[in-house]
């Protein structure tokens, strides 16, 4: 048997917090010390977790009156900085990390991008801030303070094209700053840039070491399977980032930071950024895989001793997963600051604006795959409510509604027709026969594999290979089978929607390729699985917003540091209720029927 490693819990330290704290998060503190015994292979020693201290209810009850998943972190000397600053007169500006949709009239709403002036830092999560007439409480968690405080958000673009340097800042304090030159401007978003991409560094090597290598040496409580959900693919990424940094230290001057030349590191890694998109998409999963496992006991004593054997900061594991969304969404803004504050004539300064328009392009290739897991639930909960559906499901090949809409087929023999109904997917058009009676219900008829065919527009008149005369009509011709199929629409601009939308097909099929998207047998699995658990209508699930209540409750190292372009993951939007897909089925097309 491996001999046990036991290490201490230092008493937590009683927190500060304003008199508009929510009654019982002011009761935080441990009295006594308790000893966390963990075995070499990372097993808990329950034994002697009960005779320290006591039953295991009551120490789940110590974690909990400890707050310690998610109360407010030790220390807070930046929060001490802030209100000073704001106590002594001096303005300070905060930036929108995500949206804040506004739940009540006393809150300040904003979107992602949107300055805020901090009037109040007292409480720790939520702060009064004001934009324009508009003032109100906002969640700290949802801002980044200005690396550069000095000059109003309005005045950057016309000094920084002026490339004047103006100190209108008179007597005020600032964080460290000495002169408020352009220089110096630079200096502090170079600074900012590695010793965040530092700090980033040891929180995923925090997580794979202090974590998931713990984790894997108890088969007895995590499949891989659950390791793949609540991790994803954090490995690769801190391989990646490993790499990054160091190519981003061999461009730091550190005895003339603004000389630094980074630009051309951000571009050289746009392509392995792209692994991001991954974990962002499952990084939902992982939180409700953490809520559920954190709902026994032996899992929440676990996952706290493989934090403190590590030496981490008192923040939760999905504290610590949220991180890599937070970065990715990051670099538009420091690159945007960085250009900002570069002239012309550095040497740097192509390189910085031209990794500014690649991160971007990297957050819209992200949010854009966002979206296309998104769209899958919708699709099966489509399939679900097909009658008579037959073969494989739509997600076994395809992930995109592209286009819908009534047409008539025309079929051999004696050219008969049929009005149906036809969703066009990346891959496939399936076939649909309306209910004679509730037009509202779907039959499955068929579905034609669009890898094979090849679009032929007709001419009105009469057609040759079907002997009838037609008007609007198109043609999807097998190149293997020589087998045709005949569509007429009602009117011309239809036709022409329909002709548009298989183009953008295969254009949705060659891009997948080339960036190499795909849809993995657990989410398609689980997306089909979530449509047969739909309740049938009438019967609405509640609204529920747990993703974004796991946002609102975040322990973070330091105050955010980050900012999303404004159409990168509106995590912090608040789920709406499900609608039903074939009322809303126009949302998810770039045509409109």
């Amino acid at each position: 048997v491996s001999p046990a490693i036991a290490f201490d819990v230092l008493p937590l330290k009683l927190h500060p917090f304003s008199q508009s704290t929510p009654t019982g998060l002011d009761c935080v503190g441990w009295k006594q010390r308790v000893a966390f015994p963990v075995i070499a292979d990372g097993a808990l020693d329950k034994t002697a977790l009960a005779d320290d201290a006591g039953s295991e209810e009551d120490l789940y009850e110590d974690f909990r009156s400890g707050n310690h998943r998610y109360g407010h972190p030790g220390g807070g000397g930046e929060q001490l900085a802030i209100n000073e600053l704001i106590s002594d007169g001096s303005v300070v500006y905060a930036e929108a990390l995500w949206d804040h949709v506004t739940m009540d009239d006393q809150e300040l709403g904003f979107k992602a991008g949107d300055v805020i002036e901090v009037m109040d830092a007292t409480n720790k999560e939520w702060w009064w801030g004001r934009i324009l007439d508009s003032e109100g409480w906002f969640p700290a968690s949802f801002v980044r303070l200005r690396v550069n405080q000095d000059e109003p958000m309005e005045d950057y673009p016309l000094k920084v094209e002026g490339g004047k340097d103006d100190d209108s800042s008179g007597g005020t304090r600032r964080f460290g700053m000495g002169q408020t030159t352009k220089d110096q401007m630079r200096t502090n978003v170079i600074n900012e840039i590695i010793s965040t991409e530092r700090d980033y560094i040891k929180h995923l090597k925090d997580i794979c070491e202090g974590y998931i290598k713990q984790c894997r040496k108890r088969a007895d409580m995590f499949t891989e399977e659950q390791l793949k959900t609540i991790f994803g693919n954090i490995e690769d990424i801190y391989r990646c980032q490993k790499k990054f940094v160091k190519a981003l230290e061999k461009k730091f001057n550190k005895d003339h930071p603004h000389l630094s030349e980074v630009g051309s590191c951000f571009l050289e890694y746009q392509t392995e950024f792209q692994i991001y998109s991954e974990y962002c998409n499952n990084h939902p999963n992982a939180c409700m895989e953490l809520s559920r496992l954190t709902k026994v006991n032996k899992y929440v004593y676990f996952f706290e001793a493989c934090r403190l054997l590590q030496k981490m900061i008192d923040i939760s594991l999905d504290g610590f997963l949220l991180t890599p969304v937070q970065k990715i969404c990051k670099y538009p803004l420091q690159l945007a600051e960085l250009l900002k504050y570069t002239n012309p004539q550095h040497r740097d300064f192509k390189d910085v604006e031209a990794a500014l328009n690649a991160m971007k392009n990297v957050a819209q290739l992200i949010n854009e795959r966002k979206r296309r897991l998104e769209n899958i639930d919708k699709i099966a909960q489509w399939q679900s409510s097909i009658e008579d559906w037959e073969g494989e499901d739509v997600l076994v090949r395809s992930s995109e509604l592209i286009y819908s809409g009534e047409l008539t087929k025309i079929s051999h023999p004696q050219a008969k027709s049929q009005q149906r109904m036809f969703f066009l997917f990346d891959h496939q058009l399936v076939c649909c026969k309306k209910d004679l009676l509730r037009r509202d219900i779907l039959y499955y008829k068929s579905r034609i594999n669009m890898d094979d065919m090849e679009i032929l527009d007709v001419e009105d008149g009469k057609d040759k290979d079907f002997n009838t005369s037609v008007k609007n009509a198109f043609k999807l011709h097998c190149r293997d089978t020589e087998e045709v199929h005949l569509f007429c629409a009602k009117k011309p601009e239809q036709k022409q929607r329909w002709l548009k939308a298989f183009e953008s097909e295969r254009r949705q099929v060659q891009l997948d390729q080339e960036t190499g998207f795909s849809i993995t047998e657990v989410q398609k699995k689980q997306a089909m699985l979530n449509a047969s658990k739909q309740q049938p209508p009438g019967k609405p699930k509640a609204v529920t917003r747990p993703y974004y209540d796991f946002l609102m409750r975040q322990k973070h190292p330091t105050l955010p540091t980050t900012l999303p372009q404004q159409q990168v993951f509106m995590l912090a939007e608040p789920k709406r209720k499900p609608s039903n897909f074939w009322q809303n089925i126009s949302r998810l097309t770039p045509f409109r029927k």
